[in-house]
């Protein structure tokens, strides 16, 4: 079986740092992106997808910052109806670096299972997760803070990259940062103090103003080692079964174990099972990202994405995409050749598709998340 072999030197490591021999990039592409339905759907979610019109899907930009750091040593974890997809999207992914998933058990069961495995291969391995829908410029300034997250995850640290809030966003989790390491070639590496979950509007701003906080991207670095160890100590059930599976991962034995083992294994998010426990523990570390970064969480992040290209101030994507703009604004997303006309309405979000329309506006984009669940209840399962 072609288990995936590092490429020459010269080509996985431009940056001239010896540690990055050590690294291996995993690429958990999971979750269907319930906030940008109807374009993104269980069957193509949104990973897959062109969202910022570079004519590239997510997941191959991804792939490709990742590139110049680990070479080939790549490994991406996704659902197996997406493995497919995936596979064509990137050609040179080898098969024992695709990881498919028989149901979807969040992120701790996704990276918990790359761990073990690249565990078995090199235990000395340095891992760096990074999720497969995320925007991310300048790339230079992203492959700089990996580097630096290496050096410090070599001190046998769990080291996350988190960025400088611009807004005071309660969209997503924080880190409270604490003193500085002194880490050679790390030089704005800190301790982090605790990860904060989502935050209500006062206390955001409150964070913002301080300084002292940055976003919590989901982005891990660490000695495949220690990760598995804070797995042990925090999720017994998971690491094992993880461990089992990985244990006859490279062998005849593979599909048979996954089968039994995985149906078993518990759901949970990876900042639950390692990160937190981690970091009250002292063993995580935050690189603070110089880069712009954007999650593309819902479809106001498309509009903050694709700026308007006209004097109409709408966002229009979609090939071939009819719309007829009269004193309005806001973004639409077409799949069909039927016309839309907007007329004396702001920041409007309409995503237009043979078998969903959806209508609302950018103030009200994070609640689409909550007309999905509403139709998976009634059983509107053909849409999703």
């Amino acid at each position: 079986m072609n288990v995936g072999v590092r490429a020459p030197s010269g080509t996985v490591n431009p940056m001239n740092e010896p540690l990055l021999e050590r690294f291996h990039a995993v690429i958990p592409a999971g979750g269907t992106g319930t906030r940008l339905w109807p374009l993104s759907r269980a069957a193509a979610p949104k990973f897959l997808h062109d969202l910022t019109g570079s004519g590239t899907a997510l997941i191959r930009s991804t792939y490709d910052r990742l590139t110049p750091l680990a070479g080939n040593s790549i490994m991406v974890v996704t659902g197996r109806a997406h493995g497919a997809a995936v596979s064509a999207q990137l050609p040179a992914l080898t098969v024992g670096n695709l990881v498919l998933e028989p149901s979807p058990k969040d992120s701790a069961a996704a990276i918990g299972l790359a761990a073990a495995i690249l565990y078995r291969r090199d235990p000395d391995t340095i891992m760096g997760s990074f999720a497969a829908d995320q925007v991310i410029v300048p790339v230079e300034a992203f492959q700089q803070s990996v580097v630096e997250a290496v050096r410090i995850a070599a001190t046998d640290k769990i080291v996350t990259i988190g960025i400088t809030p611009t807004y005071p966003s309660t969209g997503f989790g924080y880190i409270r940062c604490g003193e500085p390491l002194d880490v050679e070639g790390a030089p704005n590496g800190r301790n982090v103090a605790e990860f904060v979950e989502k935050p209500e509007e006062e206390a955001a701003q409150q964070y913002l103003a301080s300084g002292q906080f940055l976003w919590n991207a989901g982005m891990f670095v660490a000695p495949v080692a220690l990760m598995l160890k804070h797995l042990r100590a925090n999720q017994p059930e998971l690491a094992a079964g993880v461990e089992k599976i990985a244990d006859a991962w490279d062998t005849e034995h593979r599909d048979h174990v996954i089968e039994e083992v995985w149906p078993t294994l518990p759901g949970i998010a990876i900042d639950y099972a390692v990160a937190e426990p981690a970091a009250a523990a002292g063993d995580v570390a935050v690189v603070p990202g110089d880069f712009t970064w954007d999650d593309v969480g819902d479809f106001a992040a498309l509009g903050r994405l694709n700026p308007a290209a006209d004097e109409t101030g709408t966002t229009v994507l979609g090939e071939g995409a009819r719309v007829y703009v009269d004193q309005a604004s806001g973004i639409v997303v077409s799949d069909t050749k039927r016309v839309i006309a907007l007329i004396g309405i702001d920041d409007v979000v309409v995503v237009d598709t043979p078998d969903a329309l959806l209508v609302t506006t950018k103030d009200h984009a994070q609640q689409v998340k909550g007309a999905v669940e509403a139709l998976k209840a009634h059983g509107e399962t053909d849409v999703l």
